[in-house]
């Protein structure tokens, strides 16, 4: 946190855990924008006034930002880096790589027009080799964008499927999942979405043997856990510490920030979520 940040704080008198200073490069915090309810201008800014210190990407999901004026999505952009908040595209790039390169090519360009950061690159519901998933990532940091690659376990994950359905997809092994990521880090990439579905999310067992290959692979500042269930985010923030990446809705940015801070939290971590910083 800035030291002006600490000084307008409230009861700033409290201790509480120490937080990096944006831009941070772990312990980031990334919100869902508009897609599971509506949020514009004036919602947002109420959302970045009171708790933007804490956000670190807003993430647009299911293409949202195609169904708005392009003046919208531009205002929305420019509030955000008012605040210091990078803008993600969410995983909309695998509808639009079905259309072809010159699809591609100018979905990256008008990307960039608008003012987004990053271009989530993600596959989700489609089968792409794996150099062809490494390419797009390479096209995305040529255009000068962040390219923030998904991967998981789970085939035909997102769209609120349900377990039974997941289940009959299957599942990808882990260690293929993790080559998949190591490539497009190598390639360049900002940082590696770590899907949840068939982790924690639309399972009947959680799959908490998973973030930790991905970790021990990859190191934990390379990798964002995505985690939009309270339980979920203690899970993670009790096992890999205040500093784990999470993305969250945006109606959960106070209650993580509360864990990562060590001032609130449920039974099993109130009280012992601690920082060390002599």
């Amino acid at each position: 946190m800035s030291a002006d940040a600490r000084d307008e704080r409230a009861f700033g008198f409290l201790r509480y855990n120490t937080r990096p200073a944006k831009p941070r490069s772990r312990g980031l915090t990334e919100i869902r924008g508009p897609y599971y309810s509506v949020m514009g201008e004036n919602y947002l800014s109420d959302v970045l006034t009171t708790m933007g210190e804490y956000a670190d990407i807003l993430k647009f999901a299911g293409g949202s930002f195609t169904l708005m004026p392009r003046s919208a999505v531009r205002r929305i952009i420019d509030l955000c880096h008012e605040h210091d908040v990078m803008v993600s595209t969410g995983g909309f790039i695998e509808y639009v790589v079905t259309q072809g390169p010159d699809a591609v090519a100018a979905y990256i360009k008008e990307c960039k027009d608008l003012g987004f950061d990053i271009i989530e690159v993600s596959s989700g519901f489609v089968t792409l080799p794996v150099d062809d998933f490494v390419r797009l990532t390479e096209e995305v940091g040529k255009a000068g964008l962040k390219a923030k690659p998904e991967v998981g376990i789970q085939f035909g994950a997102g769209g609120a499927s349900t377990p039974e359905e997941l289940e009959q997809e299957g599942t990808r092994d882990v260690g293929w999942a993790i080559h998949m990521a190591r490539r497009c880090l190598e390639a360049g990439a900002y940082m590696i979405m770590i899907e949840s579905e068939g982790i924690t999310e639309e399972v009947r067992t959680w799959r908490t043997d998973v973030p930790s290959e991905f970790v021990s692979a990859l190191g934990l500042e390379h990798v964002m856990f995505e985690a939009a269930d309270p339980a979920v985010f203690d899970w993670y923030v009790k096992n890999y510490g205040p500093e784990v990446n999470l993305f969250v809705d945006h109606s959960q940015i106070v209650q993580l920030e509360c864990l990562r801070q060590g001032i609130w939290g449920t039974k099993s971590v109130w009280g012992r979520v601690v920082t060390y910083q002599p």
